[in-house]
């Protein structure tokens, strides 16, 4: 699954001339699906250094598996289509620059239990953009949690409307209705006005993901 995404981005940066050494765009200005995965990411390497720490390495592999698994089946899901535009705007600008930080980050992580493919994607990704870098993924500095990154509450309403897709596609299967055929609304039961707030300020991906004209 890692290489996977890692080839998506390849093949489109690769068309648009991407280049990671480029001024970045500041995190908070960028989309929630992007301030939602670099979230994500912090606590992927905090835990991740726990349980190297603690020689539990198991937990870390699986806090790391299950983000990849969210960063294959839902932020590059959901944002594919950013890729997909002619012109390089801002927006693109930023699905481009989160998406190296992702993948960047985690084979640096990943690294001591796969060395193999994380050296090979780092020579690809880091040594091909920057000669000067250090030779090697396993001479890099090991990734350290931003705290400017985390944002708690976008990871639970996140974590609420990925939910709420997940329902609402069994709804779907259940009923023998194709996710291709639009609807006019669904009726969302939430246990309380947090999560409530959470389905109205991420609405989109839910309308997107249920293709329904409103909630």
């Amino acid at each position: 699954t890692l290489w996977n995404v890692y080839a998506f981005f390849v093949t489109y940066a690769r068309l648009d001339g991407f280049d990671p050494t480029a001024p970045s765009i500041p995190v908070e200005e960028r989309p929630d699906l992007d301030r939602w995965a670099l979230s994500r990411l912090q606590g992927v390497v905090e835990t991740f250094t726990e349980a190297l720490d603690t020689y539990l390495v198991y937990r870390g592999v699986q806090a790391a598996q299950a983000f990849i698994e969210d960063l294959s089946n839902w932020y590059v899901r959901r944002g594919r289509r950013r890729y997909w535009k002619s012109s390089v705007d801002a927006d693109k600008q930023a699905a481009y620059q989160t998406l190296y930080e992702l993948l960047t980050t985690l084979v640096r992580l990943l690294a001591p239990v796969m060395p193999f493919w994380t050296e090979a994607m780092y020579q690809n990704l880091v040594r091909r953009a920057d000669p000067q870098a250090v030779p090697s993924v396993h001479l890099s500095d090991w990734p350290v949690p931003d705290p400017e990154q985390r944002d708690p509450e976008l990871e639970q309403s996140m974590g609420v409307v990925q939910r709420v897709v997940r329902v609402g596609r069994a709804a779907r299967n259940g009923a023998d209705v194709k996710i291709r055929q639009p609807l006019r609304s669904a009726l969302i039961r939430v246990n309380d006005d947090r999560e409530w707030a959470a389905v109205m300020s991420l609405d989109q991906h839910i309308r997107d993901e249920l293709n329904v004209k409103a909630i």
